[in-house]
């Protein structure tokens, strides 16, 4: 882009080092408060995960499907003067999700508590309703109870969050901080089929139900409080972000590889592009795995910077189609799960590193969020959980016809079949994805979400580095869309709150290492994109 490089006399420049959905948001609102920003990214559009595949019927969604918390997003176009639904066409889905089982039975669930009520007790009996309606209240406690301490707070901290839950004991026996999901969904239904179902809701922040506390259980109300398509693709909210930077002078570049962070005595200087160019600047948001920093992927200055998140255990990575054609067999909503009969020795199989040959699976049928489906080919996204690579390099399965027996036998034992089915390049692996987001391993979603303290174990916007801040879904306050929208937010806070502090100049004590000069950086896959 020309002049990008050539504005090294103006105060206030930042870089946001990837155009994932926290570099976006990040950028958004720097470039509001009247900093210079260049967002660069090492892919050729906007979005990160929130990506896309080319079909006969159009870019198909290959990440995030649909959008919930929607007043993130109001919320950031509202300060930055402009409305949301000026810029996106939000269609509201009042069907979250359509459930389908091997021994015939199918069960919808709504974003309207009274429907559910209605559709569990015909699906399963008015006791197993009764528990539904016990299960959605104590979620509803928590999400109300943790909404504010945790998923707003810039850097959330034990000693803050315990003495909270003590002035509010009824969040103590909601959170069963003693018991796993897993265990709590044994306690909260009789009916296998819905254990199943609500403990499939761990693996949307990469988790599984034996291993996550089961203060994750609030994830169901994100879905609960509301759903919205994108009318397009998702990927069109990636462009609006894109575009509401852009109204505020932010300029982007793609296809662009950032090699390294440059710092001078503890401070950022600015970052060097794998063709040499460097670009000044004393602020500069990362957004991309924390996990790339502390392993050197961004030069040897910032590898003291996030030091846990390089032994952390990572979160669940996917096998993914996108894809168009023609199906035939059950009648599919928007979202449709089909599980598996044995749901414990999936999840035992991904905690050890490995695959089962007929796994649950998540089937997008994209074109059924606004009307009935189409008279030519659908877009389909088809999820199946995979485990993250144990190591870079590692050799693990790349075999992408044992990956097509896997997705579409199974299906085809529910009676759905595609026509065609897909080719090999609408896949993509666990490797595919650490290509495309290097240092991730493969993960979807960061460090692993698993024990009660996780969440005060991931990385927060601040660094030991001055000048140098995070954001992203492998930040705080963790996976998904609105997460890491609200990651660029407290990024940005930080940011405007260091300028005014008369310590600003010094590297801040947080966790993430002590920051050290800039040395030489060998060129390496670039990370520059992220969630």
């Amino acid at each position: 882009m020309p002049g990008l490089a050539s504005e090294t006399g103006a105060k206030n420049r930042a870089v946001v080092v990837g155009a994932g959905i926290g570099g976006l948001t990040s950028a958004a609102r720097l470039a509001h408060a009247g900093y210079q920003v260049q967002i660069i990214d090492r892919h050729d559009a906007p979005g990160g995960k929130m990506r896309t595949l080319p079909s006969a019927a159009g870019p198909v969604d290959a990440g995030p499907t649909v959008l919930t918390m929607r007043w993130v997003f109001d919320a950031l176009f509202a300060e930055l003067g402009e409305r949301l639904e000026d810029h996106l066409d939000l269609m509201p889905q009042h069907r979250l999700a359509r459930h389908f089982w091997r021994d015939g039975s199918t069960l919808d669930l709504f974003d309207d508590e009274e429907r559910n009520v209605a559709a569990i007790a015909d699906f399963a009996g008015s006791r197993a309703a009764a528990q539904f309606r016990d299960f959605s209240a104590r979620t509803r406690r928590l999400f109300d109870g943790f909404d504010a301490p945790m998923m707003r707070a810039r850097a959330p901290h034990p000693a803050r969050i315990v003495p909270y839950v003590l002035r509010r004991p009824a969040l103590i026996p909601a959170m069963a901080p003693l018991s796993s999901l897993d265990a709590l969904l044994d306690r909260s239904f009789d009916d296998p089929r819905l254990r199943q179902l609500f403990g499939r809701y761990a693996t949307y922040v990469g988790g599984l139900p034996q291993c996550a506390p089961a203060l994750l259980s609030l994830i169901w109300q994100s879905e609960a409080r509301g759903v919205w398509t994108v009318r397009g693709g998702m990927h069109q909210l990636a462009r609006a972000v894109e575009d509401l930077a852009r109204r505020h002078g932010a300029q982007v570049k793609y296809n662009a590889h950032v090699a390294s962070i440059e710092t001078t005595r503890g401070a950022v200087r600015g970052v060097r592009l794998s063709d040499g160019t460097r670009l000044r600047a004393d602020t500069v948001v990362f957004n991309g795995d924390p996990r790339a920093l502390p392993t050197g992927q961004l030069g040897d200055a910032c590898r003291s910077v996030a030091r846990g998140a390089a032994s952390a255990g990572r979160s669940l990575s996917a096998e993914v189609w996108a894809f168009a054609a023609r199906p035939s067999g059950p009648e599919l909503a928007l979202h449709n799960v089909f599980f598996r009969d044995d749901a414990e020795e999936e999840f035992h199989a991904l905690e050890n590193g490995r695959r089962v040959e007929d796994p649950t699976l998540y089937v997008c049928a994209m074109d059924r969020g606004a009307a009935g489906p189409p008279a030519g080919p659908e877009r389909f996204e088809i999820i199946a959980n995979a485990p993250p690579l144990p190591s870079e390099g590692a050799e693990t399965e790349k075999d992408p016809d044992r990956c097509r027996m896997r997705t579409f036998q199974t299906l085809a034992g529910f009676g759905l079949r595609f026509d065609p089915e897909p080719a090999a390049d609408s896949l993509t692996t666990p490797h595919g994805f650490e290509t495309l987001f290097p240092a991730s391993l493969g993960s979807l979603y960061g460090q692993s979400p698993h024990g009660l303290m996780a969440a005060f174990r991931r990385p927060t916007a601040r660094t030991r580095i001055a000048g140098l801040y995070l954001a992203g879904g492998g930040t705080h306050p963790g996976a998904g869309v609105p997460m890491a929208a609200l990651s660029g937010r407290h990024a940005v806070e930080t940011i405007l709150s260091d300028r005014t502090s008369p310590s600003r100049s010094r590297p801040t004590a947080t966790r993430g290492g002590t920051s050290t000069a800039s040395g030489p950086a060998a060129e390496k896959p670039s990370a520059s994109s992220a969630s």
